[in-house]
């Protein structure tokens, strides 16, 4: 093994993608993991950057030939997972792995990795602020909003699997407060 292993998770317009984005200017030696899903590609999204858009059979394919770390069917034919390749890659770089996961992805990364990984939980200030997130980015059908919500409200419960929570009712506190859990992190195992 090589590097560390930084999990973030959260649920749908918590910030959680926003956070890693600073995470990864911070000069802290974090590469981003790019997750597969067959979810379809949104207009100001790029393949193998942001994800790699399978098929829901490529997917399927991949899942019987241990092609992934952990994956989640997180809505129906709607699949998520961590191609094991990405670590290797990441690793191979000299880098530590940044996930930007499911949350129920990311409790089974940090069973994976144990203590060589951190998992932090982005908690959202409430679920009326993650329907109004929603709603304002204009990506998402009422229909498609509704099932987030009610898969928010699942994964709000546990948070308490996480090592540590960031409530992100600032988003300026909220990545201040997840930078210096990285750094603090990278900080002891590097020493």
């Amino acid at each position: 093994m090589s590097g560390r292993l930084i999990i973030i998770s959260a649920p749908s317009g918590s910030g959680k993608t926003t956070i890693v984005r600073h995470l990864l200017s911070c000069n802290l030696g974090l590469e981003f993991s790019v997750s597969a899903t067959t979810r379809q590609m949104r207009n100001n999204e790029t393949d193998s950057m942001d994800y790699y858009f399978l098929s829901v059979g490529e997917f399927r394919r991949r899942i019987a030939s241990g092609g992934f770390l952990e994956w989640q069917e997180v809505y129906k034919d709607n699949y998520y997972g961590t191609p094991r390749s990405e670590i290797d890659r990441i690793w191979a770089n000299g880098n530590h792995v940044l996930f930007d996961v499911d949350v129920f992805g990311g409790i089974n990364l940090k069973k994976i990795f144990g203590k060589e990984a951190i998992s932090i939980f982005i908690e959202p200030p409430s679920i009326g602020e993650i329907e109004k997130r929603l709603l304002s980015r204009g990506t998402d059908e009422p229909e498609k909003i509704r099932m987030r919500i009610l898969k928010a409200e699942e994964e709000m419960k546990a948070a308490g699997s996480f090592d540590f929570i960031v409530i992100n009712d600032d988003l300026e506190m909220a990545k201040a407060e997840t930078e210096k859990l990285v750094r603090a992190f990278i900080k002891n195992i590097d020493e």
